[in-house]
């Protein structure tokens, strides 16, 4: 077993207007020595922008903005913008976000070289009903019956006068190109999918992810394994590249007589073929345990969306029962070497 250290509570909800319901699920990048973080910031009525903190350590605040920096400009977004992540690729950072408009949740995207000024570059995901997702993910092979369960949303076309799409979150890019190329994981429920060799954003267009859909199996990176991940998983931190391979955690969701329970998980990925899975942990690196990880907005969740490396030690930072932000460390080393003693290839 990994050996994880529960850091405890980064720093939680204040009186200001546009975070006094919770702050949760930050996107976390190193910058020198300092760590700079943006998360979802709640006001009342659930609505959500992203606030910035920034670290001097990895643990101390040094700077906290009171206001959000990024809001509602867009009608896409109206209701909020949720679980930021980042990466840095190419001396530009890429910040994804889910979009919010009350009725549809949708992976987004907006660019910046300086951290402070951001470019919003609108949805990147596709925008599908879930009766063209049935008819498309399965003209070739069938899929997984719990996707149907949990992109239904009750068999509603239409709300409030808007179409009922197909819920893609999770969106998070690799830091870097790989063979030159893109590559982005999201998230369809009960699975984890990811698209790969985009040369540009621009190749995102409704033939692109009507093909994409034609040939869907072929996208899935990750599907629930484990108990603790059996009623589905979804991105977590953006890929961390090691000799070994692409860490990637990610959030695993189990069913409970108490509700459903998230907890952070850990796999492997080829280098230079992200879709080829190397290993996973047939258990949760770690899950909520603590009052602060079990009561709160939501309870029962530890849900991973940043983490950053300082002397060999793994920071990854969580949203603790979506209403405070916490941190957990552990050595990286251990481990990449706990997971290459759990490869795919000795499966039953």
């Amino acid at each position: 077993m990994v050996t994880v250290k529960k850091e405890g509570i980064v720093f939680e909800k204040t009186v200001l207007d546009f975070e006094n319901e919770g702050v949760l699920n930050p996107a976390v990048i190193r910058v020198g020595n300092e760590v700079h973080l943006f998360y979802r910031a709640v006001r009342s009525g659930n609505h959500s922008t992203i606030g910035y903190c920034k670290l001097s350590d990895p643990l101390t605040i040094s700077y906290r903005s009171e206001v959000p920096l990024l809001v509602p400009e867009f009608d896409y977004e109206s209701q909020g913008l949720e679980d930021p992540r980042i990466v840095k690729i190419e001396n530009i950072f890429f910040l994804t976000y889910t979009a919010f408009d009350g009725v549809n949740a949708l992976g987004c995207l907006a660019v910046s070289r300086d951290l402070v000024h951001f470019e919003k570059k609108g949805i990147i995901v596709p925008q599908i009903t879930y009766k063209e997702f049935d008819r498309l993910a399965n003209m070739k092979n069938p899929v997984d019956v719990k996707y149907f369960r949990y992109n239904q949303h009750n068999v509603t076309l239409e709300k409030d006068g808007e179409r009922v799409l197909v819920w893609d979150k999770n969106v998070i890019f690799f830091p870097r190109k790989i063979g030159g190329k893109f590559c982005f994981i999201h998230r369809i429920r009960p699975e984890i999918q990811i698209v790969v060799a985009i040369e540009s954003l621009d190749e995102l267009t409704e033939t692109f992810y009507c093909n994409y859909f034609t040939d869907f199996s072929k996208h899935v990176l990750l599907s629930p394994k484990y108990p603790h991940e059996s009623s589905y998983i979804g991105g977590g931190c953006p890929p961390i590249e090691t000799k070994q391979g692409w860490l990637l955690i990610y959030h695993g969701v189990r069913d409970s007589i108490n509700g459903y329970i998230y907890s952070a998980c850990a796999a492997l990925l080829d280098l230079e073929d992200p879709q080829k899975e190397i290993a996973r942990l047939p258990y949760p690196l770690f899950s909520p345990k603590l009052d602060w990880e079990t009561q709160g907005e939501v309870n029962n969740v530890c849900f991973p969306t940043g983490a950053v490396i300082f002397h060999e030690t793994l920071y990854i930072y969580y949203g603790a029962a979506d209403e405070r932000i916490a941190c957990a460390s552990l050595q990286l080393t251990e481990l990449i070497d706990e997971l290459m003693l759990n490869p795919k290839e000795n499966e039953n």
